[in-house]
């Protein structure tokens, strides 16, 4: 059967996000997926970040990962959104990427794409479900198929217990609280799987 192309999508401004996205591209690929960590695109104004010195260094850290485009859409069997949370909401960055991909779902290019998504705040009930669930929203609107984690693994309840995705709390230096990566693992893991089902379906 053919490899799964799985799309790890993320927006970070300081690193959390960005990580949850690198052990999500790495249980992928042990899964074995072909994988694209891919970042959207920044909004934000220079003096915004340069104000602020982790954002600046994440912008540095991560000036090789590429942008993620509408082909990555189109590329992509399955797709994992990492992104924090923005007054129970997604980033305004992430928003105005999904609205530019109203061409891919008049065609009918984004049905069945399996998806999943993660999530970030300063505390443990800063929005993260609202997040995701929001995230959601616009999958249900493509077609896609939500492969949410539930309580498909023991690990989820030592990250949290959050059904809908991942979620993690981070302190005020930056820091996650919560154990996440067997979680982030997991999640990525069973996503890459139902669109194996998905695919092997379809042929």
């Amino acid at each position: 059967m053919a490899a799964i192309n799985l799309a790890v999508i993320y927006y970070s401004s300081t690193g959390t996000n960005y990580q949850l996205a690198k052990w999500a591209a790495e249980s992928g690929k042990e899964a074995g997926a072909e994988v694209k960590v891919l970042k959207v695109p920044e909004l934000a104004p220079p003096e915004a970040i340069e104000s602020n010195a982790a954002w600046k260094a994440h912008v540095e850290e991560t000036k090789h990962v590429p942008e993620v485009s509408l082909s990555d859409l189109e590329w992509a069997d399955a797709i994992i959104f990492s992104v924090p949370t923005r007054f129970g909401n997604v980033p305004s960055q992430v928003k105005q990427f999904l609205d530019t991909t109203g061409g891919l779902w008049f065609q009918g290019k984004l049905v069945n794409k399996v998806v999943s998504a993660m999530t970030s705040a300063q505390n443990p009930h800063g929005g993260q479900e609202a997040t995701i669930l929001a995230l959601y929203t616009t999958m249900y609107h493509w077609g896609a198929i939500v492969a949410t984690p539930g309580y498909s693994d023991p690990v989820l309840y030592g990250a949290g217990g959050n059904p809908y995705g991942t979620s993690v709390t981070v302190d005020q230096s930056g820091n996650m609280v919560e154990d996440v990566q067997g979680a982030v693992k997991h999640q990525a893991k069973r996503t890459v799987n139902v669109a194996q089902w998905v695919k092997q379906g379809n042929q």
